[in-house]
């Protein structure tokens, strides 16, 4: 039984790893453990009862709790706080009942009560038993008759075993500079990630990961989680006295407020946490898989090679222009054919159309339907983008309703990119959204849709707002989930893409909506070895989008380019147009290889050989979850001579079957591969591309 359940204690197993609770004798719902899966259920240490140190620390500030309120003398990092309607100003939560729910997927209920107030909290705790993950959510309720106001309400604490050593692993970047992986100790203190900018953002992920600074991609005890969350939000990493050891997660009480009314409630979102002992790289596996099998709307669904006419022809599309490189996109193999900004009305650069989402007449004149059919014509699906969630004042749409917009009536309205945010918090924008979306998806043959957002926020105000105009941060993500999810319900057959700049809105709650994720602007291929690395601790490859262009070194291999677009969703974004008839030749060759190996990579388990983030030599490797096959990239930036490069050690395989690996002499077992490894000789900027398979 996956969940143990006791009047004052209990237990969630998933296949390898153990999480306990309890009340301890004062009554506190306190963490027990969290670590590998125990033999018995008694082996489970007790609730811990901590005595007061001192006059200045009671028990209650030195006990874990599951999910603590401001309240008393506790001086870490809550999880709730709220003010009553008579002005008090915390939350003392008394246990009051439990329950299980021991369906496919078990859940563990917790019911908290303030001990003065009709204020009601539930834990929820989710078990994820084939991919040791553990969900937590918290959900609040108003049982009174005058309004609360929240001001915290995060969707877990995470607990780890007492130690001063851990190491923290986290994403951090900015614009085209995103998803560098960082390794720092956690020390005594709180270290703070966050975004305040309305989306996830390029400078932070809501992801992590904890070890005791021993571990490495293969081995060694990792903790790790994320926040499905699509807006602001919050991640507090503490050791505080004692050497006690935390992660806090949620939305962003950064200018937050909640007016909780008589009889309503609010949800706080999903945080996803695991345990392995098998390194980074098992962390990644696992979230990995959780993802394809679980969110995904497509999950299995093969995602197809695209050609994107952004840099061709930027905003100068027409219908002859778009045909030309949608003719040139076919002979290459390309499956999807996506025409990106500039098709809607009035859209002739970047001043102006963002709102009216109808065919611009000039460019047009006969609507989009001629385009697509002579793409599909040319046996390829047709895709669009779109940024629904921006205005330009010099549009239709903002003439007709400026008060639509995230503003302060008595500030100026601050651009960026000549656009203004829409706020879709409101229920008029939604319903514009929609219709004007979905009428574009109904009349037209679309089977892809790249939705950008291409700025953050700024004079973050609603002056209708109908309870707190701080509510605005997270209504405006409901507004988001909202659409989106309404679009998707009516059009099950379209793919999704989230883009905001690059990586701005990579999270598991786009995920639910989205199928795939624009990681970065910069497509430049060296750049990009780490930014994929750093998008491959939480995300697997078939979300990746991956474009082939013509950003960087015009010496750079094609080859080298296509390889490194090759480990995700592959793409191409260069100019067709100015390409040679031998560049086109070489694009269809390996455009044909990677729909041969494209299984392997978008489903299969992921092996991170070496890192770019510290290496000039770096290697990445696929296996098939069979572990009959496999694909191999490695490649070297610059590195000074002489040089003799590493061997590489290759992952996954079945120890005892025997397996050939592409240009590599002789036949040998999977150990051998494993330990003994291989020798590549790659100059500098080159790169290899190699299969492996059982024989």
């Amino acid at each position: 039984m996956p969940i143990y359940a006791s009047a004052s204690y209990w237990v969630l197993e998933t296949q390898t790893t153990g999480y306990a609770l309890g009340l301890n004798q004062a009554g506190l719902l306190a963490h027990c453990y969290w670590g590998v899966r125990l033999p018995f259920i008694k082996d489970y240490p007790p609730p811990p009862d901590p005595q007061a140190w001192a006059s200045f620390d009671d028990a209650a500030h030195q006990t874990p709790e599951e999910y603590p309120g401001y309240a008393g003398m506790r001086y870490g990092e809550p999880c709730l706080k709220a003010t009553f309607a008579d002005g008090v100003r915390d939350v003392v939560l008394r246990f009051v009942a439990a329950e299980v729910a021991d369906d496919a997927t078990p859940e563990l209920r917790i019911h908290l009560r303030d001990a003065a107030y009709p204020f009601r909290v539930t834990l929820h705790y989710r078990l994820h038993e084939d991919y040791d993950l553990i969900e937590r959510w918290a959900v609040i309720a108003n049982d009174g008759d005058t309004p609360i106001s929240v001001e915290r309400i995060w969707s877990a604490q995470w607990h780890l075993p007492p130690g001063d050593d851990y190491r923290l692993s986290h994403l951090t970047g900015r614009w085209v500079d995103e998803m560098h992986l960082r390794r720092e100790p956690l020390v005594h203190g709180c270290k703070v990630l966050e975004s305040r900018r309305l989306h996830t953002s390029h400078q932070h992920n809501p992801w992590f990961a904890l070890d005791r600074g021993d571990a490495n991609e293969d081995n060694g005890a990792v903790w790790f989680g994320v926040l499905a969350w699509s807006g602001n939000w919050k991640l507090a990493a503490e050791v505080a006295d004692f050497a006690a050891a935390r992660v806090s997660i949620g939305i962003n009480d950064w200018d937050f407020a909640w007016r909780l009314n008589p009889g309503e409630t609010f949800s706080a979102p999903s945080s996803y946490a695991g345990y392995t002992t098998a390194g980074f790289g098992g962390a990644s596996r696992r979230l990995h898989d959780f993802i394809r099998d679980r969110m995904l709307p497509h999950g299995h669904s093969i995602h197809k090679v695209l050609y994107n006419s952004w840099e061709a022809t930027l905003f100068d599309v027409d219908v002859a222009s778009q045909i030309e490189l949608a003719e040139l996109a076919a002979a290459m193999g390309v499956e999807l054919f996506v025409m990106d900004d500039g098709w809607f009305h009035g859209r002739n650069d970047d001043t102006s159309g963002l709102g009216d989402w109808r065919p611009d007449e000039r460019k047009f004149p006969q609507g989009l339907t001629p385009l697509i059919e002579r793409v599909n014509a040319l046996g390829m699906e047709f895709g669009l983008w779109i940024e629904p969630e921006m205005v330009n004042p010099n549009s239709e749409l903002y003439r007709a309703h400026p008060d639509w917009v995230i503003h302060f009536p008595t500030r100026d309205r601050t651009t960026a990119r000549n656009q203004l945010i829409l706020n879709i918090a409101r229920p008029d924008v939604q319903a514009y959204l929609i219709e004007q979306i979905d009428r574009l998806l109904t009349t037209h043959n679309i089977a892809f849709i790249k939705w950008d957002m291409n700025r953050a926020v700024s004079e973050a105000g609603w002056p209708e707002a109908p309870g707190d105009p701080r509510e605005l941060w997270v209504r405006y993500v409901q507004g988001l989930y909202h659409i989106w999810g309404t679009l998707r319900t009516r059009h099950p057959h379209v793919i999704w893409q989230s883009c905001s700049g690059g990586g701005g809105r990579a999270d598991l709650g786009i995920l639910c909506l989205a199928d795939q994720i624009w990681v970065s602007d910069n497509t430049e291929p060296t750049t990009r070895l780490a930014i994929q690395e750093g998008f491959s601790q939480v995300f697997p490859a078939n979300t990746m989008e991956a474009w082939v262009t013509d950003l960087g070194w015009a010496d750079l291999p094609l080859a080298f380019r296509f390889h490194v677009s090759m480990c995700g969703a592959l793409g191409i974004g260069g100019d067709l147009l100015r390409w040679s008839a031998e560049r086109h030749a070489e694009a269809a060759h390996w455009v044909a290889v990677y729909k041969a190996i494209r299984p392997i990579i978008q489903f299969g388990d992921l092996y991170r050989l070496r890192s770019p983030h510290t290496h000039p030599f770096s290697a990445i490797q696929f296996v098939s979850k069979d572990r009959t096959e496999g694909v191999l990239f490695a490649f070297r930036t610059y590195l000074r001579s002489p040089a003799t490069l590493p061997p590489l050690y290759l992952r996954g395989l079945d120890p005892a079957a025997r397996y050939e690996v592409e240009g590599i002499d002789g036949v040998r077992s999977g150990q051998a591969w494993m330990s003994v490894g291989l020798r590549l000789d790659l100059s500098d900027f080159q790169s290899t591309m190699r299969r492996i398979w059982l024989v």
